[in-house]
């Protein structure tokens, strides 16, 4: 199932049972699962979300493994799109005082800051978008073009980040792939959790793949969304288009410059 994630993962069953594997060889993948698990239960918690039974994280040969209760999906329907939506928004319910999070944490397999600050767009510039900005550097994947293009438009966000508002807690890495769709409702995996702007998960959740319009349809049915949030909707995705670029390659830089397009 590694087509879905940024790890090599599968599920595997014995004919009558089966659980969902993941493997990473990264230096600090058993603190990336203990982070993943962790979000994992603060939404549960917090937010009554559906999430998989975690059972164990083990050492494996040159790695480690994550192993968690494997889900069977259900195809999707209005009523399953719709209750992705509903799901997110029962997350974004959950209010905090400030932007940021208890700990720190991953976004797949980068480092993700979430030291707290009040105000919102100093948080997204200095804990999202520059850090993002950096890896993608490293990486040696961006053009300096590219990389000028992002620069110009940090002096922008104040005009382009809308009104404050209130944080509430974030899936983080709120993909599609993010949401499985199974007889009992909607169940939630591989959060980045933190608490910002609910616009960033709505910006992400149609960021790679198109969604129908029953997923916002089922937000509404519980909270608004703000009427400037689909002429902000790309500011938010260029951190995870970064990432994009940083992890998988160039492939992704066309992506980057068309939602750069709409502000610059």
């Amino acid at each position: 199932m590694s087509e879905f994630a940024c790890h090599r993962c599968a599920v595997v069953s014995d004919g009558s049972s089966a659980v969902f594997f993941k493997y990473s060889e990264a230096a600090e993948a058993k603190r990336q699962f203990e982070v993943e698990l962790s979000g994992l239960t603060t939404l549960s918690k917090r937010a009554g979300i559906l999430i998989p039974r975690p059972i164990a994280i083990v050492a494996a040969e040159n790695g480690w493994l994550l192993i968690m209760e494997a889900l069977e999906a259900v195809e999707r329907g209005p009523r399953q799109w719709r209750q992705i939506g509903t799901a997110l928004a029962r997350i974004h319910r959950v209010k905090g005082e400030n932007c940021g999070f208890e700990e720190n944490g991953f976004c797949g397999p980068l480092y993700q800051d979430n030291t707290p600050i009040q105000d919102w767009m100093t948080f997204y510039r200095d804990r999202r978008l520059l850090p993002r900005l950096r890896a993608a550097v490293d990486s040696g994947n961006i053009p300096s073009a590219v990389v000028s293009k992002v620069e110009m438009l940090v002096p922008r966000l104040p005009d382009l980040c809308g009104p404050e508002v209130t944080p509430s807690l974030l899936h983080g890495d709120a993909q599609q792939n993010n949401f499985i769709s199974t007889a009992e409702g909607t169940y939630v995996i591989d959060p980045a959790v933190y608490y910002g702007n609910p616009e960033i998960d709505l910006a992400l959740i149609d960021s790679f793949q198109p969604m129908p319009d029953a997923v916002f349809d089922g937000y509404r049915d519980e909270l608004p969304i703000d009427s400037g949030f689909f002429e902000r909707r790309d500011v938010w995705r260029l951190p995870l288009y970064l990432a994009a670029v940083a992890i998988e390659g160039p492939m992704h830089l066309n992506r980057l410059t068309d939602a750069l397009r709409r502000y610059l």
